[in-house]
């Protein structure tokens, strides 16, 4: 775990860097806050659906708070699936099976907060 009192910081937006993630074609994830900046006990990120990206069904052993920042697109949880859009707010308790799929010709992102802890991803289809 990071150092218990880190200094304030602010990231600019042109410093984050942007990575594909294997899980799904068209998915990117930047750290906005995380382990290299001393993070105390959350890490933020952002994630990128382009159009027509699919996350496909998994479980992630910790919780996940999502915060849509653009786009419109379709997130199942459990056995719901739901219409999200900018504004909306999201809590994936650790263990529930979720997945994503971009069906708009616009990109999609939101903000993503999670525990500082180990993290293994189960696919489930």
């Amino acid at each position: 775990m990071a150092e218990t009192n880190p200094a304030p910081l602010v990231r600019r937006a042109a410093d984050i860097e942007y990575e594909a993630v294997e899980l799904a074609d068209g998915l990117e994830k930047g750290v906005l806050l995380g382990d290299d900046q001393q993070t105390p006990n959350f890490n933020m990120r952002r994630f990128v659906l382009e159009p027509g990206a699919r996350v496909p069904r998994h479980t992630n052993e910790v919780e996940h708070e999502q915060y849509v920042l653009e786009g419109e697109y379709v997130v199942g949880i459990g056995e719901v699936t739901y219409s999200v859009s900018a504004g909306d707010s999201l809590l994936i308790p650790a263990g529930v099976e979720h997945w994503y799929h971009n069906e708009s010709d616009e990109q999609g992102s939101f903000l993503c907060l999670v525990p500082k802890a180990a993290d293994d991803i189960t696919i489930l289809e």
